[in-house]
């Protein structure tokens, strides 16, 4: 172990949230040989991806914070934890573990990168502020599509560099197997097209206008069905409307969820109509597991879906054309068909995990490089 590559990776929570799962299915591909990864988080009730980490041989560690405020206070068990374990780099994702990260840095000088997985312009000032503030105590920042890269250039302007590293998916372990059990536990006729989602309920997923879309296509096609997998803060405003547009035994909802590979298998269509977007992890693993795609074009989306080539889209203040976008698949079964083969076929090409693993770990190396020839 000591000769290996100590990596310490920073984050908030290990939820299923799309940053957080990543880690896990990444840790799957890395060159363990050449690398020891350790993962530090802070909300001890957002677990979910502990399991997977520590079966694919990562170490893991909380530092207990109920708060943003007693997370970034926090920043010496984090020194010592690095001092301890002879850490060589660290990597943090989003804001507040970055902050976090980059206390350690200025107290270390151990090498440290940050992934951003969102736009600027999205946060909350205060937490634009500090990010503004402190950006260039790190090594690196990475972006994970131009979108984001370009909103940390243009809203922060660093002096440090900022690369795009496009996220993946690993498509050998997200392939559909036609073993999902899902449509007979929610009593969904086998030849219904079923309309998904994987999403923290948050405002930017936009889930109550999701629903009104799924409403407007079962009042044409009472064989059109509905699964959501997720929770989040708003989740009892979108069960309200949910029940107020009767889609109870239409629209299903399967709360958090570790293993979502049976769900996407349930699925037809994989629909978004997200506001704004980084580059969504949950988006790339339905295209893996075959299903059409139908989505606004927030953020990374657009870099990842050619409208009538690898899935639909529309225009983000035209969500509701997603209607008309859907009813082109329903009624044609062979371009749903066609949507479905493209869909993995792009991620297949331009999306693979072990690409961005590689990518990833040719950045630690060059970083660790540059740092013993100064």
């Amino acid at each position: 172990m000591k000769n290996k590559i100590q990596v310490l990776h920073i984050i908030k929570s290990l939820g299923r949230g799309g940053a957080e799962t990543l880690l896990p299915e990444t840790l799957k591909l890395h060159d363990q040989s050449r690398f020891k990864f350790h993962y530090i988080y802070f909300l001890p009730w957002k677990d979910q991806m502990v399991d997977a980490i520590l079966n694919a041989g990562g170490e893991v560690k909380c530092l207990n914070a109920k708060n943003n405020i007693i997370l970034i206070s926090k920043f010496n068990d984090v020194v010592k934890y690095c001092r301890y374990h002879d850490i060589s780099l660290i990597h943090c994702h989003l804001p507040w573990a970055g902050f976090v990260g980059r206390l350690v840095h200025k107290l270390t000088d151990i090498p440290t990168v940050y992934t951003e997985h969102n736009m600027q312009e999205r946060y909350h000032f205060v937490t634009k502020a500090i990010n503004k503030f402190s950006f260039n105590f790190q090594t690196l920042a990475l972006g994970v599509s131009k979108d984001v890269s370009n909103s940390i250039k243009s809203n922060i302007q660093p002096k440090i560099p900022v690369k795009t590293l496009m996220n993946g998916v690993n498509t050998v372990s997200f392939k559909r197997m036609n073993s999902s059990t899902v449509r007979d536990d929610f009593n969904i006729p086998s030849n219904a097209i079923v309309f998904g989602n994987v999403a923290v309920f948050r405002f930017q997923k936009r889930l109550k206008e999701w629903l009104n879309v799924l409403k407007q296509l079962n009042d044409v096609n009472k064989n059109i069905y509905g699964i959501i997998v997720g929770a989040g803060p708003l989740e009892d405003e979108i069960k309200e409307e949910w029940e107020k547009l009767n889609l109870n035994g239409i629209v299903f909802f399967t709360g958090l969820q570790t293993n979502v590979k049976p769900y996407f298998e349930a699925m037809d269509v994989f629909m978004m109509t997200s506001s704004f977007e980084g580059l969504p992890i949950a988006l790339l693993e339905a295209m893996s597991m075959e299903c059409a795609v139908i989505s606004t074009n927030a953020g990374g989306i657009k870099e990842v879906i050619r409208d009538n080539v690898d899935g639909l889209s529309v225009s983000v203040d035209k969500w509701q054309t997603l209607v008309a976008k859907s009813m082109e698949l329903i009624e044609n079964s062979a371009k749903l068909s066609q949507m479905k083969k493209a869909s993995r076929a792009r991620v297949v090409s331009k999306f693979s995990m072990e690409v961005m693993v590689q990518n990833l770990e040719q950045c630690y190396i060059d970083i660790l490089g540059q740092k013993s020839n100064n």
